[in-house]
């Protein structure tokens, strides 16, 4: 089995800034290769003010819904990702299947 090795300190640093900004996003990291390189992160769901929402439904006449229903959408799942740097020096990041 051959082992990987970073060809490219440049692309390297491009994984490590994109790491630093989901990290400054509110992700945190659940697992980690630093053979491949490979980082799984983790972001939990937020509750959203539901009292506050409504207030704005209410002062809209009912256009704030499609917000509110963006943000149950959106914000309401655990979501997991995987940011890696393959074997050309590319950063990519894919969407992981949560529980």
């Amino acid at each position: 089995m051959k082992s990987y090795q970073l060809t490219n300190e440049k692309d390297f640093a491009k994984f490590q800034q994109i790491l630093s900004n989901k990290i400054r996003n509110g992700f945190i990291v659940i697992e980690k290769n630093d053979k491949l390189p490979y980082v799984v992160l983790s972001k939990e769901k937020k509750q959203i003010d539901s009292s506050l929402q409504l207030t704005l439904v209410f002062a809209t006449l009912g256009l704030w819904s499609i917000v509110w229903f963006y943000l149950i959408i959106s914000l309401s799942r655990k979501k997991q990702i995987l940011v890696a740097l393959d074997e050309d020096g590319n950063v990519f990041e894919e969407k992981c299947l949560s529980n």
